[in-house]
């Protein structure tokens, strides 16, 4: 099967902001379904049919309010179903003022368990950067190499490093992480980015989740390159919002932050990030699509950021920056 059909179940008042926030994720071809629209049309008096099969009306009426859309189905639509799931939530925290319905994502024509598992089979080793190379943990290196092996295992969570928006985020940590530099890895997923900047000679990394699980797999994948708990924190909760993760964070100044999330996500970040952040420090982002860039950038500049680099995969955005606050 090449596609998959994914539906999000929402509200009214959610159809638009999770249309706003699939197009970030960089869906196109969405198609809204609401139920009131039915509703309306058999109330309207100047309908055009007289009769309607009430077998359509019973259907119509159990139809529920959401967006449908495909992806495809290999290791990169999981990769992408995993990130929208994430997105999805952190968008339920944020937005609490609002009714959004259950966000709840189901598959169709596939039992999600057996899609979770199949698409390991086209996830192989493979190199990022000049320094890396990412090794799923059910599968062995055919040769030797010098490089950093990196092993990873996603479980449902997003970040195996095949996506173009996480191997943007290795490159620039390859280039901007230095010896004993400490590490604020945002939205961490897998734990991929502060496990590779510990790899690559960082002393310390905190890192935090909205996801609760992230908690468990990121533990799991740091423990699997023998990476303990002396260097690598992890706690799940919304920094957005969080006055008490906000204050203990702050508490601390990083040598480099990491985020790989949503463009609004970025933005809003981008008014927080100079209070974990050392002057001078270092922060990298991506999750963000071309049609975005500008936004993100503006930002950045607003709250003291000077932009270093700007890398490009695909539709995706990288931006590397440098607090001078």
């Amino acid at each position: 099967m090449e596609w998959i059909e994914i539906f999000v179940e929402t509200s009214q008042i959610g159809l638009e902001l999770v249309s706003g926030l699939l197009y970030q994720c960089g869906l196109t071809g969405l198609m809204i379904e609401d139920s009131s629209d039915f509703e309306e049309f058999l109330q309207n008096p100047n309908r055009e049919w007289d009769y309607i099969e009430d077998e359509l009306v019973e259907q119509k009426q159990k139809q529920l309010t959401g967006i449908t859309f495909f992806i495809r189905d290999n290791i990169h639509g999981r990769e992408q179903l995993s990130d929208i799931k994430s997105a999805l939530l952190s968008l339920k925290q944020q937005e609490k003022e609002f009714d959004l319905g259950t966000l709840e994502v189901t598959m169709k024509n596939i039992k999600e368990e057996d899609w979770a598992n199949n698409w390991k089979k086209y996830f192989k080793p493979f190199a990022v950067g000049d320094k890396i190379i990412i090794k799923p943990s059910w599968e062995e290196l055919k040769e030797t190499t010098d490089k950093i092996v990196l092993k990873i295992d996603p479980a449902h969570i997003f970040g195996t490093g095949t996506h173009e928006t996480t191997q943007l985020c290795i490159e620039f940590i390859e280039q901007f992480v230095k010896k004993e530099d400490t590490i604020f890895d945002i939205g961490c997923g897998s734990g991929i980015l502060s496990i590779a900047s510990l790899l690559l000679g960082a002393s310390y990394a905190d890192a935090i989740d909205i996801d609760a699980n992230a908690v468990d797999v990121a533990y799991e994948n740091a423990k699997r390159n023998d990476i303990n708990k002396k260097r690598y924190h992890v706690v799940s909760g919304n920094i957005l919002d969080d006055e008490i993760l906000q204050k203990t964070y702050s508490d601390k100044k990083y040598d480099v932050v990491e985020a790989n999330i949503v463009a609004d996500v970025i933005i809003a970040l981008s008014k927080q990030v100079p209070d974990y952040i050392k002057d001078k420090g270092i922060f990298i982002c991506s999750g963000i699509i071309k049609q975005r860039e500008e936004d993100v950038k503006q930002a950045l500049q607003k709250n003291h950021f000077t932009i270093l680099d700007i890398k490009y995969k695909k539709d995706w955005v990288a931006i590397i920056s440098r607090y001078d606050g």
